[in-house]
Order: C-alpha cells, then structure tokens, then sequence
C-alpha cells in the first residue's frame, strides 16, 4: 500500500549510507541513493523533524556461512558519506547488528522524543533496512519505507523484500510522497 500520511510525530531513519557499503556493488546506483536520501533529510530537518544516521562498524558474535564470532570493520568503513551533510542535531546510531535498534538505546531515544513512525531509507534493502523495519514494527512503530530510497546487494533480494515483506510491517512509497506528505 502506498504511504498514506505521516504522523506528526515521525522520525527518519537513513540506514548504512557509509563509505563500506557504498563500495559495493548495489542493484540500483548508490548515488542516486544518496540524493534521495539527501532530500528527506532536507524535508526532515526543515520540519523540525528527528533524523538518525545509522552506520554499522563490525558483526554480532553468531557464527554464519562467512565467519565465527565478532568482527570489527576498520574505522573507514563505517564513515558516513559526506554529502548526508551531518547536523548536530541528528542522531546517530553505531552498531554491530543488522537492525539499528539491536544492542543501541535507538528506542529509548524515539521514545523520549514521542516518536510514533518511521520512515527508513539506506542500504541494504534485505539486511539493515528490513532488520529495523522488522524491529520498528515489532516496537509498535508505524514505519514507512521510501522504496526508491533503498537498494541490495540483488536486485532479486530488493524486490523480494520490497514486494513480500514491507506490505506486511507498513506501508512503502517515493520519496517525492513521502515528502509531498510532511508539507
């Protein structure tokens, strides 16, 4: 379902938009992820609205397919693109989880602030962005997530959950509707 309004209580989420991830190779070219995400944060903070840039420096401790235990990134890696043109008063969230709110005090933060929805934006479609949904969702959060404003790894992983999941934890749109609604 198309976004349909925007609380006046809502926060931007802009997931992973660093320089490790902006590395590799996406489904949809990471500059024009970059420039959509740039113009919610424009509409964001010219309402008065919160914004957090999450960015993600290492693994959880599990063991995968790719490798046992924790592991750090190096330092550049995690550094968010300059051109998200960080405010100081932007949140930002660092963490070694898919979901910007495992192992953070992201919620404690929202709730604080009376945050009720949120929208998200960032890479990676099916890891972090899908991972918070999921979590914002389960938190109680009315999410909405700017479909032309994520990308995967896959082109298939992001339709994947762009079509399958997201209609089930809220609700999807563009940029220029999600930010036609907050005028």
């Amino acid at each position: 379902m198309t976004v349909t309004a925007l609380d006046h209580t809502a926060a931007l989420i802009v997931i992973d938009l660093q320089a490790g991830t902006l590395g590799a190779p996406t489904a949809h070219p990471a500059d024009d992820i970059v420039a959509r995400a740039n113009d919610l944060l424009g509409a964001f903070r010219a309402q008065g609205l919160p914004v957090v840039l999450a960015n993600v420096d290492g693994t959880p401790a599990g063991r995968t397919q790719y490798g046992e235990g924790a592991r750090e990134f190096p330092g550049a890696f995690s550094a968010l693109v300059p051109g998200l043109d960080q405010q100081p008063s932007d949140l930002t969230i660092t963490r070694a989880t898919w979901s910007a709110f495992a192992g953070t005090d992201l919620h404690a933060l929202l709730t604080e602030r009376g945050i009720t929805q949120l929208v998200l934006a960032g890479i990676a479609t099916s890891f972090g962005v899908e991972s918070t949904a999921r979590d914002a969702y389960d938190l109680g959060y009315s999410v909405a997530i700017a479909v032309d404003a994520i990308t995967d790894r896959s082109a298939e992983a992001h339709e994947k959950s762009v079509a399958g999941v997201f209609p089930a934890l809220g609700q999807t749109g563009t940029t220029a509707e999600i930010i036609a609604l907050l005028a």
